[in-house]
């Protein structure tokens, strides 16, 4: 009986935690596409002309789809040896709060809007497309910024000075007639046209002030390039140099049971993390 019970535990598993295996893919397709439609029916629902139409069919169906994400919540919890390791996961917040609104709103009402929580669930995006190698390059990112921080401030501090000085000629120049009534609003007017924003709720009027806005216009597309050269400087160069520290590795989509460690070497025969033995 033991046996059984672990036996349809293992198996439930590597449906729903591989994706190497035709099951396991077939779980990942069906659950992506309940993702979409999940939102899908939220944003359709948010249209009142659509909702006033199609109210009772759009219920059932966030309905169907709840009881399906709660249903795939408890396999998920059921089927790995430490529960709580999934519940306070990443994933297991995200699943949590993804399921709930619909429960919420019976008990409370008003509260519809928390069923756009569900699309938290197009993060699963990362795991069923095999797309978590990628957040490897996403850290690297944040080295990189991490890294150039010193330079960033620096010259943004710098962007911020030109703003206040550009703000306060601008203001000695068009005066409030033109819109500029006060220092700090010619200040945001600098800083709109510096980011190439360009509202339009202030504008210059007078031939010189026409000229400097143009010299503003020209100088932001200069200060966007700066701080994106500074990090992919940065960002090249740990790349490089993270290469050169670490073998090529080939990973596998298997997951542990017992602390759910993702990406293991392949042909791995225990979890890097803890130890567990893996499936052959």
């Amino acid at each position: 009986m033991s046996t059984t019970k672990t036996h349809w535990k293992t198996k439930l598993h590597d449906i729903i935690y591989e994706a190497d295996t035709p099951a396991g893919k077939l779980f990942d397709v069906v659950l992506l596409i309940t993702i979409l439609a999940s939102v899908v029916l939220v944003m359709l629902e948010s249209v009142k002309s659509i909702d006033n139409k199609l109210h009772g069919f759009l219920n059932i169906s966030e309905w169907v789809i709840t009881v399906l994400f709660s249903i795939e919540y408890i396999a998920r919890i059921v089927t790995v040896k430490k529960p709580l390791k999934y519940i306070f996961s990443f994933y297991g917040v995200i699943d949590l709060l993804s399921t709930i609104p619909k429960y919420i709103s019976i008990i409370f009402g008003g509260v519809h809007a928390l069923a756009a929580l569900r699309a938290l669930r197009l993060l699963r995006v990362f795991r069923i497309l095999k797309l978590a190698r990628y957040l490897g390059a996403s850290n690297n990112l944040v080295d990189a910024l991490k890294a150039s921080k010193a330079k960033i401030s620096v010259f943004l501090f710098a962007v911020l000075i030109i703003a206040i000085i550009l703000g306060t000629i601008m203001y000695l120049i068009e005066g409030e007639e033109n819109g500029f009534t006060n220092i700090p609003k010619s200040v945001y007017w600098c800083i709109v046209t510096l980011t190439t924003v360009g509202f339009g709720d202030i504008a210059p009027q007078t031939p010189l002030g026409q000229f400097i806005a143009s010299l503003v216009m020209v100088l932001g597309y200069g200060i966007i390039a700066v701080p994106t050269g500074i990090v992919s400087a940065e960002y090249t160069s740990q790349s490089k140099s993270k290469k050169q520290k670490e073998p090529l590795v080939n990973l596998n989509s298997q997951s542990c049971s017992n602390c759910l460690a993702e990406n293991h070497k392949d042909k791995a025969g225990f979890c890097y993390n803890c130890g567990e033995k893996l499936k052959d």
